[in-house]
């Protein structure tokens, strides 16, 4: 089942959320946090990025799994949107949707809450993201709820 809302992805009643991250090539550490990454680490800590830079570089589209921190979901699954320069492509965005689909049915997850990957950063046309993460929503196997967050700023 998906599911497109308007909100905070941190907000979200699911088991597992997406980051759009990068290839994990610049050490987390360096990076000035934006967009879900920046209300990660605001929010639930530095664990999960701790976590993530033990997994070494990653595949354009790859998925990896890390704890959640303090942040209340079972996991977080970040996936790598964007290339070395910031910029995402079809190809990445397509990936990074089928791969997370695929880790979270693997790790029987029920339910997943995915930003628009690479329209924040990575300045994307949402309409463009969108069009591609319904597509590859439903060409996956994935048995779970599945939640397109569009980030509303809130005052």
């Amino acid at each position: 089942m998906l599911e497109i809302v308007e909100g905070d992805l941190l907000d979200q009643d699911v088991g597992v959320i997406v980051n759009a991250w990068n290839r994990n090539i610049i050490p987390w550490w360096l990076l000035i946090p934006h967009g879900v990454s920046g209300a990660i680490k605001r929010r639930g800590g530095y664990q999960p990025f701790r976590e993530l830079g033990r997994h070494g570089i990653m595949s354009l589209g790859e998925a990896v799994e890390t704890g959640a921190g303090r942040l209340p979901f079972k996991a977080i699954i970040h996936v790598a949107g964007i290339n070395m320069f910031w910029c995402p492509s079809e190809y990445s965005i397509r990936q990074s949707v089928k791969n997370a689909l695929a880790l979270a049915q693997h790790r029987g997850f029920s339910s997943i809450a995915f930003p628009l990957i690479g329209a924040g950063v990575g300045s994307y046309p949402p309409e463009k993201v969108m069009e591609f993460m319904r597509e590859e929503v439903a060409n996956s196997g994935y048995g779970g709820e599945v939640r397109i967050v569009r980030y509303i700023n809130k005052p």
